[in-house]
């Protein structure tokens, strides 16, 4: 694709990055195959392609219109099109630099201003968080019931922690909102690993990895968040004490391996933000399959793959791979390549288009009748539950509480 971009862009650095990968782009469409937001509703500007010519007429000088935020605005952001697209095409770098742009030129209304600076400010502090989530379970009987099922169940109790006593030791992201919708997550996979001859730790004063700000346009401010991060870990990884960083959460994980990228203009935190960036390890790569006991029968499971795991990780079989092994059966999930509709904060901005990519999601699901959904994300697993009755749990509580680890695995 020719580009000629305008002076405001040109001589810059997101200038030239979003031109290398303009010129990558080829036409062909094949990423519209895969797009959930052109799949729903057959626009060429809800696909990839088409956001891709908004975003480079803006950067060609056009301006910015409402139209062009309301589509940019519809992305998921799930970098499934990236999966498909057969040229390298990087659109969720490309969609960054153009929501940047026209998020700094066209106004939003009152109301949805509010709304995502409100989400900004309270999802990642998970002090406010909690507070505010247990404010809701003690008033969902008086909520709207559209508001009811947005507030989750509390969750079940986190179990042991098991106290560091290996030489191999890993620091794992609490995150903002996984300690309150659901501490047994980063519970289940310390006992996991602990078995397995690795001290899975929890750093004080680690906080969001930056994507929920990041996301909502405020990419300044989650980058913030993304050095306040890198701060609190770099003590134990400037003294050589762990081996590498633990991801529980696919979201936290995509976005953390891509600190390199987002972080590369700033001096001071460059180098760091390689190295954090090349210590992220998702949960499913350090868990060893060799060491599970390989049993006949554990139960169904229909196994949701995050986008943030398949597209943006590019980590495909792994799950699935350790859940056969500990002897689950998983069913068939037809259109797994599609996004259920949580992705970060798309769920609350995007409410209608999100709850119909849920029902599609969950009907995908539901079609091999399993006792037990699983997932590899905090935001996708909370999203779904609110919509089924079917169980959804992270898949590393499955394997913990599963009683098949071989006998020869480190004490």
């Amino acid at each position: 694709m020719q580009t000629a971009l305008a002076d405001f862009i040109r001589d810059t650095p997101e200038g030239r990055e979003a031109d290398a990968i303009l010129r990558k782009c080829v036409h062909c469409g094949f990423c519209n195959a895969t797009c959930p937001t052109y799949q729903l509703l057959g626009d060429e500007l809800d696909g990839p392609r088409g956001r891709i010519y908004l975003i480079k007429q803006v950067l060609e000088g056009a301006a910015p219109t409402a139209k062009t935020r309301l589509h940019l605005d519809r992305c998921l952001s799930c970098r499934a099109c990236e999966s498909t697209c057969p040229s390298g095409v990087q659109y969720g770098q490309l969609a960054d630099i153009g929501r940047g742009i026209v998020e700094a030129q066209v106004g939003r209304g009152f109301l949805d201003g509010v709304k995502r600076k409100a989400l900004g400010a309270f999802l990642p502090r998970t002090g406010i968080f909690s507070f505010a989530l247990l404010l809701g379970r003690l008033t969902k009987s008086f909520l709207p019931e559209s508001l009811q099922q947005a507030v989750p169940e509390k969750p079940a109790a986190a179990g042991t922690w098991p106290a560091p006593r290996h030489q191999r030791r890993m620091l794992v992201l609490a995150g903002c909102v996984q300690p309150a919708l659901a501490p047994a997550i980063n519970a289940a996979a310390a006992r996991v690993l602990d078995r397995n001859g690795i001290s899975l730790i929890e750093a004080p004063g680690a906080g969001c990895c930056g994507a929920v700000r990041f996301h909502l346009n405020e990419q300044e401010a989650g980058r913030d968040d993304m050095r306040a991060l890198i701060d609190a870990w770099w003590p134990m990884v400037e003294r050589g004490e762990i081996e590498a960083v633990v991801m529980t959460a696919s979201g936290c994980g995509s976005f953390v391996k891509e600190f390199a990228h987002h972080l590369h203009q700033d001096p001071e935190y460059r180098e760091k933000a390689v190295r954090i960036s090349a210590m992220t390890r998702d949960l499913s790569e350090i868990v060893p399959e060799n060491a599970i006991e390989k049993k006949t029968s554990a139960g169904r499971v229909a196994f949701q793959s995050p986008c943030s795991l398949q597209h943006g990780q590019q980590l495909r079989g792994k799950v699935e791979g350790l859940l056969r092994t500990a002897g689950f059966e998983l069913t068939p999930v037809a259109e797994g390549h599609l996004c259920c509709g949580s992705a970060g904060t798309y769920s609350i901005v995007q409410p209608e288009l999100s709850g119909k990519l849920r029902e599609r999601k969950l009907s995908a699901l539901a079609a091999g009748d399993p006792g037990v959904i699983a997932t590899a994300n905090i935001g996708c697993l909370v999203h779904l539950q609110a919509a089924t009755r079917t169980p959804v749990r992270h898949w590393i509580q499955l394997l913990d509480e599963s009683s098949g680890w071989a006998e020869n695995s480190p004490p």
